[in-house]
């Protein structure tokens, strides 16, 4: 049994370590299904280093603090969400489950935060947004036609996503040695659907010209994906984004980059308060989202952990991760001395100069 905010709530679907809980989903998934969600790019060393960069974070906790009010409530570009963690657009979520997207905005909406939809759904924005009447944001990747970015944009506004979410760390795919392959074996549908990522996800014309061309096509909040140099940070808040996320696509664009735990103080630092930033990229556990606020970040965004989450029990395993993950904020808050998760103290992290990343 656990708590949070004020809730008992017991665990009866999934495994609460998330080895176990990749394993769960493992044994369930189709082997390219699998290989397609957990492969990294390259030798996948940023894929290990993304988790384990939040563990180079040492908590600092204070006491006597009445945490009899510990909130883990806040607001994501003004809309109110019951803790910090969204999750994040991953495509072709039916690959996990027959439900796919669907049952992620129904568990979405019923533990009270945002899902970020991707342009490779594989539900039509217009199928998930049916579904429920909560807010999404539209994770937008854009084409080498502007006519089709214009469309996928337009759909986005007369389906009422709340955000534009453009991601833009794709002039390429990454090399990955496992996931890109073995397609042929997975249903007809999804194997449309991922051949027209292939085909489309990239644009290597894609620049700031296009991001000021993106945000005069909608008055939605504009917020950039994949940004890690602070120095890209500041050109996107000078040209009025909303937010930024800090990611590296989940270690499966360029390996051997600076994990997104070690990215955001600088990125915070270049924000400067002009935009909203978020991250992603190896958040596991309640411990890594404080410790992403204390860091500077409004909220963090999760993927693979849902999608292991939806192949062990579809929509309520979704339900139950993210209810397992507000538990956990909730805990972690009140042992730290917060009570607030939009005003966590700076001053409760600090890095071990001792630490090393794996090789």
């Amino acid at each position: 049994m656990r708590r949070a905010g004020g809730a008992t709530l017991k665990t009866v679907l999934l495994p609460t370590d998330p080895a176990a809980l990749e394993a769960a989903a493992r044994e369930r998934l189709h082997d390219a299904a699998y290989n397609y969600y957990a492969a990294g790019a390259g030798l996948e060393t940023s894929l290990e280093h993304n988790v384990d960069a939040w563990r180079r974070w040492h908590l600092l906790p204070r006491v006597l603090v009445d945490v009899r009010g510990v909130s883990t409530a806040t607001t994501v570009l003004g809309t109110p969400v019951s803790m910090p963690v969204l999750t994040a657009p991953c495509a072709v979520n039916r690959l996990a489950h027959p439900d796919g997207e669907l049952a992620v905005a129904r568990a979405a909406a019923a533990e009270g935060t945002v899902q970020v939809v991707s342009t490779s759904s594989s539900y039509t924005l217009e199928d998930v947004s049916s579904c429920v009447d909560s807010p999404r944001w539209f994770q937008l990747y854009t084409a080498r036609d502007p006519a089709v970015t214009d469309e996928r944009v337009r759909r986005a506004v007369a389906c009422g996503m709340a955000a534009i979410v453009l991601t833009v760390d794709l002039p390429a795919l990454g090399i990955r040695y496992r996931g890109l392959g073995r397609f042929d074996e997975l249903p007809a549908d999804d194997r449309r659907v991922l051949r027209g990522l292939l085909d489309t996800a990239t644009n290597p014309a894609l620049d700031w010209a296009e991001v000021e061309r993106i945000r005069a096509l909608t008055a939605l909040p504009l917020v950039l994906k994949g940004l890690l140099h602070p120095d890209d940070v500041r050109r996107a808040v000078e040209l009025g984004v909303d937010a930024i996320i800090v990611s590296n696509h989940g270690a499966r664009q360029l390996d051997g980059t600076l994990p997104p735990a070690l990215a955001l103080p600088g990125a915070v630092a270049a924000a400067a308060g002009r935009a909203e930033v978020y991250v992603d990229g190896g958040v596991r556990s309640g411990a890594d989202v404080l410790r992403a606020l204390a860091l500077g970040a409004r909220a963090v965004l999760i993927g693979r952990p849902y999608l292991w989450a939806l192949a062990v029990a579809g929509e309520a395993g979704v339900r139950e991760l993210l209810a397992l993950m507000h538990a956990e904020v909730h805990n972690v808050m009140t042992l730290a001395g917060q009570c607030d998760a939009a005003r966590v103290d700076p001053g409760i992290v600090a890095e071990n100069p001792m630490a090393s990343m794996p090789r």
